[in-house]
């Protein structure tokens, strides 16, 4: 009996112990945990039971002068004649930053050669690289000299004399919708993409010449965020204070890596920039905003990444439209990618399977994030 009793005190020690244990960790993660885990429930309430932004619109709504002295920057470089073609598919706005010359170098000979489009896929794409000026004013002359040299040379960027810094992203979403609008409103579609984005160039022109033929309107495609909360921890680079943006949810949006929008939505965001502040420097969340304004939503597409890089593995390259996160392996990507033999390969229903079977094994992970979803392999 006595030992009896000592098992249950040793038995009520454990459990006393393993209580403060976790009750010591919730203490010491609390301020994480409401971030991340409250605060996403207090968005979808908000989300589901609202439903509605309609508050944004008057809530964001400034005069056109206000709104126009957001992107009131002056060019310093314009290539104001990249889009005189005819049948233009796609407009390409890859996102760059001043300093970062290999990527947009890796990018003109990969899947943003404009040649190859032409050639092997027999449609005009136009690339350009959107950027404002060097954020280190003491570094600011040379590269510009050496920025001036590169425009020469490939007659590729578009650029405005903002700083080109993460809370200035923003203006570069204003600038990209402005000079879409200014210089490029006939193409059909408009891409915009971060410069470290590979894209699969194939995939994407043979899906976007599929809803061309059908001719899609309020057509906006890429990895959706729904019911995302702002970020109100002030050591976060997405931080919002409530004075920004006071609500619990985010309108939904796409990730800013790499969206697709058809030419008239181009047109309704351009428009819509013409009246709302825009002084919320989550770049993709005022597209959201811009775009619920408009009364156009984003649709999901399996094969746009979120912040994570995609498998390496033929059977992903077959759908892949996407992926994040990619500098010294693009030329790799590129080649195995678009390979001429996985182009003309035919999938029967054993390869089918056997692709269905990869995708999950690589998709169906309860630890694996930000590329493509579960859902991706059954497509």
């Amino acid at each position: 009996m006595f030992i009896y009793f000592r098992r249950i005190r040793k038995l009520k020690c454990v459990q006393l112990t393993a209580t403060c244990f976790v009750f010591s960790v919730v203490m010491l993660y609390w301020d994480q945990l409401d971030n991340n885990v409250v605060s996403h429930m207090r968005s979808y309430s908000y989300r589901y039971l609202v439903n509605s932004y309609n508050f944004l619109n008057k809530s964001f709504s400034v005069s056109r002068e206000v709104a126009e002295s957001f992107a009131n920057h002056r060019y310093l470089i314009n290539r104001r004649h990249k889009c005189r073609v005819k049948d233009l598919l796609l407009l390409l706005m890859v996102k760059t930053s001043p300093k970062n010359t290999e990527r947009r170098a890796a990018i003109r000979c990969t899947w943003g050669n404009e040649t190859y489009a032409r050639s092997e896929l027999g449609v005009n794409v136009r690339v350009v690289f959107v950027l404002g000026v060097h954020p280190k004013e003491s570094d600011r002359a040379q590269q510009q000299k050496q920025l001036d040299q590169e425009d020469r040379e490939y007659g590729d960027l578009i650029q405005q004399d903002f700083v080109d810094t993460f809370h200035n992203l923003t203006i570069k979403l204003l600038l990209q919708f402005q000079w879409a609008h200014s210089y490029c409103s006939h193409a059909q579609f408009l891409m915009s993409a971060d410069d470290d984005v590979f894209v699969h160039m194939p995939n994407l022109v043979h899906y976007l010449q599929e809803m061309g033929r059908r001719d899609v309107r309020n057509f906006w495609i890429g990895r959706v965020h729904r019911g995302a909360p702002p970020i109100r921890r002030k050591d976060s680079k997405y931080y919002v204070p409530y004075e920004m943006y006071p609500w619990s949810t985010y309108p939904d949006y796409t990730a800013g890596a790499g969206y697709v929008v058809s030419g008239d939505v181009a047109a309704k965001i351009y428009q819509a920039s013409l009246t709302l502040n825009a002084t919320l420097h989550i770049d993709d969340v005022f597209m959201g905003i811009l775009a619920n304004v408009m009364g156009v939503s984003p649709q999901e597409h399996a094969y746009f990444s979120g912040e994570g890089k995609a498998p390496y593995h033929p059977c992903v390259y077959h759908k892949m439209m996407t992926s994040h996160g990619h500098v010294k392996d693009i030329h790799y990507l590129w080649k195995i990618s678009t390979d001429p033999q996985l182009q003309k390969a035919n999938y029967g229903l054993l390869d089918d399977l056997y692709c269905q079977v990869v995708k999950i094994t690589l998709f169906c992970k309860p630890y694996y994030f930000n590329t493509y979803p579960c859902k991706a392999a059954f497509l």
